[in-house]
Order: C-alpha cells, then sequence, then structure tokens
C-alpha cells in the first residue's frame, strides 16, 4: 500500500497549499456482522479520547442523542495510550466501535486492506464545507473511508514566559538558541523541555522536526515510497544526532521517561512552572485552558519550531496531524452503520460544533471561517495556528501514522531507544532499513 501512504500524506501537504482556515473513549462495541439489528440503535458504539478539545466531540455525542433518541450512540472516552492498544485488538477480533476514530495514513490503508472498514463515500458525499484537501486524507483508491470530525492539528512550541522572564532569556528562534536555552534554564534548577517519554510518541515530533529542518520532506517520502536504504539518510542520522546532543545536555531532564502524555502530566510540568517549554500538537492550548486557566491567561506563550542553520528544509515546513477521522466498522450491524453515518452527516461539522470547537480554541478545517475566527477570544492562537499551516509549504502527517502499523510499532521503539541512550542513530538506522524490507 505505499502508493495509498504516498498519497495521503501529499494530501496532507496539499493541505498548506489550499487551507483557507486552520488540534490528537467505548461502549459495548457495534459488533455482530452486517444483519440488520432489527431496528434498534442500541449497539451503536463510538470511543473517543480524553483532554485537549475532545469534550466538544463527546457534547456533540450528548446533543445528537438528546435530538435522535431512536438512534443514540454509546461513548466511551479513553486515554490516548490506552486507546491506541485498546483499538488495535478490537478492529483485529472484529470487536470495533462502530465509529472507528483514527488518523489515516497507515492505519487506515490497513484497516482497507483487512475490508474492517466500510465504503462511506455515498453517505458522506453532503459534508460540503470540509476542505477537500483534508478530506482526501480519507480516501483510498478514490473510496472514501474516512471523514475528519475534529480540528486541523499542527504541532507547535509551547512555553511558559514566566519562566523566560525568570531565567531572563528570548524565547529561542534558532536550534542554537534552543541549546543555549538548555543550560540557562537547567542551571536554574528547571527542566528545559517537557516531553512524555513513557509515551514514546511524543518523542516523534522531535525526530520529525529535526529531520525535516535538516533535509526536507523528501527525506521522509523515500520512506514511505520504499526506496532501499531510504532510513540511512543522513538528514535522519543528523536528527537523531541532535536528539542525543539534548538528551546529553539535559534538555528533557532526569525523569523524562517516566512522564506520560494521558491525562495531560507532561503539560502539567509547564504550566505548574516546573518545564519551560514543551513541543507538542495543537490541542495543547485547549489543554492548557482548561487545566490551569490562571496560567493560561498569563504565562502561555506559543512559536514555531527553531531553524536550523544551513538546513534544506524550509523552516514554513511543519508537521502534525489534518485531523482526527471517523471510519465504520465493517463487523458493525447494518442498523449501527446507518445510525453512525446519519451522525457523520448531520452532527460532524454542524453550526453548533463549530462554535463549540472555536470556544475552545480549536479550529475545525471547513471553509469560510475568517470572520469567526477574529471574533474569538482566542484569536491570537487561532491565528498562529492558521498562519502556521497556510504558510506552510508542506504539511507533514505524524510519521507513526504516515507508517503501516508493524513499522510505525518499529520506529517507537527505535526511536524511545535512542531517547534513553540504548541504542546509538548507526543502530536506530539499520533497524529501521530492515523495516523497508518487510
Amino acid at each position: 500500500m505505499r502508493r495509498t501512504r504516498s498519497r495521503a500524506l501529499f494530501a496532507a501537504a496539499a493541505l498548506a497549499a489550499t487551507l483557507t482556515v486552520t488540534a490528537c473513549g467505548g461502549a459495548t462495541p457495534g459488533g455482530g456482522g452486517a444483519e440488520s439489528g432489527g431496528g434498534s440503535s442500541a449497539d451503536t458504539s463510538a470511543w473517543v479520547l480524553t483532554g485537549g478539545g475532545w469534550p466538544v466531540i463527546e457534547q456533540s455525542f450528548d446533543s445528537w442523542n438528546t435530538a435522535h433518541p431512536d438512534q443514540n450512540i454509546a461513548v466511551e472516552s479513553f486515554a490516548n495510550d490506552a486507546f491506541k492498544e485498546k483499538i488495535r485488538t478490537s478492529v483485529g477480533a472484529g470487536q470495533a466501535p462502530t465509529l472507528i476514530l483514527n488518523w489515516t495514513g497507515g492505519t487506515l490503508a490497513d484497516y482497507v486492506d483487512n475490508k474492517q472498514v466500510v465504503d462511506i463515500t455515498a453517505q458522506t458525499k453532503d459534508l460540503t464545507r470540509v476542505l477537500p484537501s483534508v478530506a482526501q486524507n480519507g480516501v483510498v483508491d478514490g473510496v472514501t473511508y474516512a471523514v475528519p470530525m475534529n480540528d486541523v492539528q499542527p504541532v507547535v512550541m509551547y512555553y511558559n514566559q514566566a519562566l523566560f522572564d525568570q531565567v531572563g532569556i528570548a524565547v529561542p528562534q534558532t536550534y542554537d538558541e534552543l541549546l543555549a536555552a538548555v543550560a540557562k534554564f537547567k542551571d536554574a534548577g528547571i527542566i528545559p523541555i517537557s516531553i512524555a517519554g513513557q509515551s514514546v510518541w511524543p518523542e516523534l515530533m522531535w525526530l520529525q522536526y529535526l529531520t525535516d529542518r535538516i533535509g526536507g520532506p523528501q527525506v521522509f517520502q523515500n520512506v514511505l515510497d520504499g526506496k532501499p536504504g531510504a532510513w540511512s539518510d543522513p538528514a535522519i542520522t543528523q536528527a537523531l544526532t541532535k536528539i542525543k546532543e539534548l538528551v546529553d545536555a539535559g534538555a528533557f531532564g532526569d525523569g523524562f521517561a517516566s512522564v506520560t502524555a494521558d491525562q495531560g502530566a507532561d503539560f502539567a510540568l509547564v504550566h505548574t512552572g516546573k518545564a519551560a517549554m514543551i513541543l507538542q500538537g495543537s490541542w495543547g492550548y485547549a489543554t492548557f485552558k482548561n487545566d490551569n486557566p490562571d496560567f493560561f491567561s498569563k504565562s502561555l506563550g506559543f512559536t514555531s519550531f527553531p531553524t536550523i542553520a544551513g538546513g534544506a528544509g524550509d523552516p514554513k515546513n511543519i508537521v502534525g496531524n489534518p485531523a482526527n477521522f471517523w471510519s465504520v466498522s465493517a463487523s458493525a450491524s447494518a442498523d449501527a452503520q446507518k445510525v453512525a453515518t446519519d451522525y457523520i452527516d448531520k452532527s460532524v461539522y454542524s453550526d453548533d460544533v463549530v462554535k463549540a470547537m472555536l470556544d475552545a480554541g480549536s479550529l475545525p478545517p471547513i471553509k469560510d471561517l475568517g470572520d469567526k475566527i477574529a471574533a474569538s477570544p482566542d484569536a491570537k492562537y487561532l491565528t498562529f495556528a492558521y498562519d502556521l499551516v497556510q504558510n506552510a509549504p508542506h504539511f507533514q502527517l505524524s510519521w507513526d501514522q504516515a507508517l503501516p502499523p508493524q513499522a510505525a510499532t518499529e520506529l517507537l521503539t527505535n526511536l524511545s531507544e535512542v531517547f534513553l541512550g540504548q541504542n546509538n542513530p548507526e543502530q536506530f538506522v539499520t533497524a529501521m532499513n530492515a523495516t523497508l524490507q518487510q
């Protein structure tokens, strides 16, 4: 499915060129085969995540259930890491929720290959408000298997302005300035950069940005295309070397390997004044807003990833996710599938949901939002996110989602070992090149 994954990445890149606006659960699964469930919607289910802007999505289900008592959808929320583990086993066992939350890319391609999700082209054709460049990520070989359902999610650098004022330095705009800031904060007894090392996937954001800044987007495109030895690109080795440099300098503190992303433990280090910066997805804005309103209003800052002198990548390039997506389980009953597609068609990006998303500090990928952004109390951040995506020549999908599941698992495992000092860049490259031959 390399062709499909490459197209998904291209569609994510196209978002930057065409976006006119700019955030990472379940009840009884909707199993039971394709036969009719006799008109009952009791087996219709969805799993969602916690934190960030996800309360808005949960509220959309509450509103749907109130307005459609004969088409209720049972919803359960999971922390991100727990969800990823549970959804893999549930889909594989034919016990997935009716609405399957995913990030498209390699995972969606795998679902399609194994006939675990259904064609929803006809049922979702009226979602004309969604930007085509985002919606295209849910299309495989001309067939719609997934539909975006929340906000655009570029990865940005958040920081605690009060801590920068305390140590008397400016927010770093270059990698050399970042290294200097690391030394200053470490000397002051402050963790320079919070990272959820136990969850691992936040570490990937560092590898992606560093690789892109050094070598540009073609480096990872070669991996997606299955080019032999693609992981041996010097840009990847240099990026891994810089990660080791940061770890050795104490950039992430001594206990980062025990910090989890679930329940926002990594964000808490920043808003409680224990850490100065965090590189995370745009859902972090809503997390800070919900978890510590006082810090949010007084000290939260945000900026783009630092530049690297001499790098071949455009410093306006970004990484992240175009959105999260809904797919419909092939193992759900026909009635449950109908309820799910009705919800997608009528509720996703409805006027009420869009307003609630903007109020939460999240930006949905739909058309004609300029006036609403300007009127929002979060206009500064929403405009920043809008400009970040609008001006990006390339928007790179998260590598662990762009790759097929097995390769993604190997990627996270080997990257974690680099952060922990258990292997070196050369060992990482050798291990990942082996995945291209599988």
